[in-house]
């Protein structure tokens, strides 16, 4: 056995997973999000101005001195200096004028921290005989990062599986969730079906949407359309009647017109805002284009058939505990999340350009583009929420102070995998040791107290592999189906 670990630790590592999930985050994940963006439209007095968005550019960890110079940097005089071990962020910026492409710009956007041991980090590459001459430890795992001088870890964090529907049967109620992700973008749907068979639908700002509504509003207008979607087996037909017999649209056009009255939308602006929900927040995993709604209303078919199966007792319902329906998020995630809502968000990087732009132009000045991006800004965003561990959606605990109190602790703490769900609250299902978790988590290594079953760790040989991106998906299906 120990020959075995020690072989397990030389050639594969005990955090590698965390280095190489920071590490495509750097070399695919910022760019990805970048390109999400594409670019950003003024239309002020002066004239349509547009910035198009390139290619992204992540520096060496450096230090910037009192005099005002620059620096590479090592992890350990970040640790004895009390300092951030970050790299800037360079932006490519093309600015276009009144139609006309300017000379693009390299622009400082911000830093991002770098993870101890991943291709950025000073360390890299580097012989144990010249680590040791830098004052690192040679055998330190990495997979951390250092934010004013305090050894911080992203923990593994727990949650259902994305794109994948989890059925659940209460009380003669049936419940689908329905984790809809594409390109770092999550929309939560929720659908019931209630003891006396009506199917609603709860996603994005609508609440208690009839299914049958949201059917014929994606295209499929007649009641033959959306039974022969469904099933061809009566029985199972049966038992969705009802929703045809309760529908109040008769067309599409009614089916969006009661859609845009449920979101509270001027009749101007309903069509656009109901086409708005239902190409990019409904299903987005499927598509985000007008013509991926009949994709969408054939997946919901199928989700709402086997409903009625689980209800009829043909099929089982599924063990939410069961680790088929979880994945395990880890660093490169957790900040693409984070990057993401820094630069989208109501106060992002994106929201500060359009009013500092605007702002420089009523005073009569003309904005250069490094003068509308507040890069120091994007830098707290990001130090603050691994300083504090609050991390957007509301988690907490996200970021931890690294546990140096042993070489096997430390070890430990880069492996914790932790559970969403509060510890203030029974789940004694979720905080039992479920069949499909052998070989992935340890058994025995848990805490006591409140926390117990809640916060686990990974057994000692697991690895966590990285996944596929959504255009690896595409080629899969598209190959399945040649």
């Amino acid at each position: 056995m120990k020959k075995l670990i020690e072989a397990f630790e030389k050639d594969k590592g005990m955090v590698t997973f965390q280095i190489d999930s920071f590490n495509r985050f750097i070399r695919e994940g910022i760019q990805n999000i970048i390109n999400e963006i594409k670019e950003i439209t003024f239309s002020p007095e002066l004239g349509d101005i547009k910035l198009i968005f390139g290619k992204i550019a992540v520096g060496r960890p450096v230090v910037k001195e009192a005099d005002g110079s620059t620096r590479q940097i090592f992890p350990n005089e970040a640790r004895v200096r009390n300092l951030n071990y970050m790299a800037p962020l360079f932006l490519e910026i093309i600015p276009v004028m009144n139609g006309i492409q300017e000379k693009s710009e390299r622009v400082h956007i911000g830093s991002i921290p770098i993870m101890v041991r991943s291709e950025l980090c000073s360390t890299h590459g580097l012989s144990q005989t010249e680590l040791a001459r830098r004052g690192e430890d040679p055998l330190d795992p990495g997979g951390y990062f250092i934010v004013n001088g305090t050894e911080r870890v992203l923990v593994l964090i727990e949650e259902i599986a994305n794109n994948k529907p989890i059925f659940e049967k209460d009380a003669g109620t049936v419940t689908v969730r329905v984790n809809s992700e594409r390109s770092g973008f999550k929309q939560r749907h929720l659908i019931e079906r209630k003891p006396d068979g009506e199917i609603v639908i709860s996603f994005a700002n609508l609440r208690r949407l009839p299914i049958t509504t949201l059917l014929k509003a994606l295209g499929l207008e007649t009641d033959r359309d959306i039974s022969l979607n469904i099933s061809n087996e009566q029985n199972v037909m049966n038992e969705f009647y009802i929703n045809l017999y309760q529908e109040e649209a008769a067309s599409q056009a009614d089916a969006i017109d009661i859609i845009g009255k449920k979101l509270r939308v001027d009749e101007d602006y309903r069509k656009e805002r109901v086409a708005q929900i239902l190409d990019r927040y409904l299903l987005p995993h499927v598509g985000q284009k007008e013509e991926n709604r009949i994709d969408k209303a054939k997946v919901l078919s199928r989700i709402i058939k086997k409903t009625i199966l689980i209800v009829m007792g043909k099929i089982p319902e599924d063990d939410i505990d069961h680790y088929m329906n979880k994945r395990l998020l880890t660093s490169g995630e957790l900040l693409s999340q984070l990057f993401r809502s820094i630069l989208l968000g109501r106060w992002g990087l994106l929201a500060k350009m359009t009013y500092n732009y605007q702002k420089l132009v009523k005073r009569g000045k003309i904005p250069t583009v490094q003068g509308i991006i507040e890069a120091d800004a994007v830098t707290k965003q990001i130090l603050s929420s691994l300083a504090t561990g609050n991390w957007i959606g509301g988690r907490t605990g996200v970021s931890q102070r690294l546990d140096r109190s042993s070489f096997i602790k430390t070890v430990s703490h880069l492996r914790a995998v932790v559970s969403p769900l509060t510890s203030t609250q029974e789940h004694f299902r979720a905080r039992q040791i479920h069949p499909t978790e052998f070989g992935r988590l340890c058994p025995a290594e848990t805490p006591e107290g409140s926390s117990i079953g809640l916060r686990k760790h990974l057994a000692l040989l697991s690895e966590i592999t990285p996944g596929l991106s959504h255009d690896d998906e595409e080629k899969i299906l598209k190959t399945v189906k040649q």
